[in-house]
């Protein structure tokens, strides 16, 4: 049997759908729907020159590749390919072509610097090191019952500060927009990243079908949003946390906690049962946090990094 590499076709039903299952079977603990795929596909911001590739093998969708330029970092020359092949599928060479043809097309970009997220297993680890990658920085994807596990009491919420949801923005989501490019710039990484392109951002983010405004909460103070848990649904049972995130002005009040704590009992009494989330290796603060809500890991992974030329 041959695997052929190939580009996705999103707006096919079939193909859309072929992508999403090989992205929940291969990474469980994020969420992927065909609409989610096609949202991408169609919304992310042209200087991504964002390219989604396929490995098909008898014509069913094995692999997957999502291909880009970070566009929005202020250090040019970086590009992301993340690759995932079916685990049922894998020693078929899906992985290799994919990955062949993500760093070619990055390469003829002008990328100098190649990033890649792997799973925390000895087969990809030898995979990404024959590449030529090196091991840099690591996250954990947690897992929390919210069908049968007890959440904690729900935080006080300071004086000064109202919560709200991400709906109460719809007529203006702008202030949202503020705070992500704000709060985005402190999170642990090894690219920095810079918002400033209001309209990508509501195309790409303040639409994507997966956010749930009425799970979103929002905390507000002095008339402005200053801490968000951003909550992302799958129209099943199963629920996500894209962003938590505090400006640097109100950090040390909890807001975190607070912001997040109303985004989950939300989320169980619209009979959501499973909550995911991921958290950066180095980032303790967090990590304790969720560990107080009671998310337990449930699998690693390692990023990697490999220079060109």
């Amino acid at each position: 049997m041959t695997v052929l590499v190939r580009d996705l076709c999103p707006d096919v039903p079939a193909e859309a759908e072929g992508f999403a299952r090989v992205r929940r079977l291969a990474l469980p603990y994020i969420l992927f729907t065909p609409e989610s795929v096609r949202h991408t596909a169609a919304h992310v911001h042209p200087g991504a020159r964002f390219r989604p590739l396929v490995a098909e093998e008898d014509g069913e969708i094995i692999g997957t590749a999502q291909v880009h330029l970070v566009h929005d970092s202020p250090e040019p020359g970086q590009g992301v390919l993340n690759v995932y092949v079916r685990p049922d599928r894998t020693g078929r060479g899906a992985g290799r072509l994919l990955a062949r043809a993500a760093e070619e097309y990055l390469a003829d970009l002008g990328a100098t610097r190649l990033l890649a997220w792997a799973l925390d297993e000895p087969a990809n680890h030898a995979f990404a090191e024959r590449r030529g990658y090196r091991r840099s920085r690591s996250a954990h994807f947690l897992r929390l019952d919210l069908a049968h596990g007890n959440l904690p009491p729900l935080p006080g919420t300071p004086a000064g500060v109202e919560l709200r949801t991400a709906a109460g923005f719809a007529a203006d989501p702008r202030p949202l927009f503020e705070l992500d490019a704000e709060t985005v710039r402190d999170e642990p990484g090894d690219v920095d990243t810079e918002f400033s392109d209001y309209d990508a951002w509501v195309a790409e983010v303040w639409h994507h079908p997966l956010l749930n405004r009425e799970l979103t909460v929002v905390a507000c103070a002095g008339g402005r949003p200053v801490a968000f848990s951003v909550a992302y649904t799958d129209g099943g049972t199963r629920y996500s946390t894209a962003m938590t995130g505090t400006v640097r002005s109100h950090r040390g009040r909890g807001l975190a906690k607070l912001v997040k704590a109303h985004s989950l009992y939300r989320a169980r009494a619209a009979g959501l049962t499973e909550a995911f989330t991921g958290n950066d290796t180095g980032n303790g603060p967090m990590l304790a946090i969720n560990t107080w809500f009671g998310y337990e890991k449930c699998a690693r992974e390692v990023r990697y990094v490999r220079e060109l030329g």
